[in-house]
């Protein structure tokens, strides 16, 4: 994943690959076991989209602005990175949204207004850009939950989530990446952390059961999705979607 200004200021393939390939972001504080604690999952879910799955502006970014703290759960400089990618892509669209919330009711008002102003320079500017790297990373993050929900798992080494991360990585972001970056990526790949220290460290180094953990992503995943798939949907429908590399 990459901010919107990137395409503006060069930056070395090592943070493009950071940004692009490691947004490993399993949301879980405390199991749903312990009385009366809700998870940070549950606390911030995405509200269900209306009937003609329009996404609301500002819901969705008071629901996407829970997201980058959760990176502190992963303790590594790393992914203090990718916390302040994504923040910047939030803050982009974010900043077009105040200045006329009427207006901008939906995210495809935005593409749209967007699209009248800017002419052939769009999709590539603005929020419509910062939208686009933004939904692929939450894309990321969607397979990457539902991997691990599913039980998906490596049976030589099932205490290892590579074949969660690679899943992801593969499905969301791979095609979007130049060799080196995808290089960059298959190395750093083999620092991922052991399924249970993982699930351990972001529940807040509590023991933590993981059908626990796993029983509030389930939950969660379930306006997440459609609301990624709805994302997803109005970028073909608007042809604002973008197949370059970096």
């Amino acid at each position: 994943m990459r901010s919107s200004n990137e395409s503006l200021v060069p930056g070395s393939c090592q943070q493009r690959a950071v940004r692009c390939s490691l947004l490993l972001l399993l949301l879980c504080r405390r199991g749903a076991h312990t009385a009366g604690t809700m998870s940070l999952l549950l606390d911030n879910q995405f509200k269900e989209l209306p009937p003609d799955k329009s996404v609301d502006t500002g819901l969705f970014l008071e629901a996407v602005s829970h997201l980058p703290p959760f990176f502190d759960c992963l303790g590594s400089r790393v992914f203090s990175v990718i916390k302040s990618d994504i923040t910047g892509n939030i803050a982009t669209i974010k900043a077009v949204y105040v200045k006329d919330p009427a207006k901008y009711v939906t995210l495809q008002d935005i593409l749209e207004a967007e699209r009248e102003a800017h002419g052939a320079e769009w999709p590539k500017v603005g929020a419509t850009l910062a939208l686009m790297w933004l939904k692929r990373g939450l894309r990321f993050i969607q397979i990457l939950l539902q991997s691990l929900a599913d039980g998906d798992r490596d049976e030589n080494n099932p205490n290892l989530i590579r074949v969660n991360v690679t899943k992801a990585y593969e499905q969301a972001l791979k095609k979007y990446h130049g060799w080196v970056v995808q290089k960059v990526f298959n190395v750093a790949l083999i620092a991922a952390p052991y399924r249970s220290n993982f699930l351990k460290a972001l529940s807040k180094g509590e023991e933590v059961k993981d059908e626990d953990c796993l029983a509030n992503v389930r939950q969660f995943l379930v306006n997440y999705t459609a609301t990624v798939d709805a994302i997803y949907e109005l970028y073909t429908n608007l042809n604002a979607e973008l197949d370059y590399t970096v």
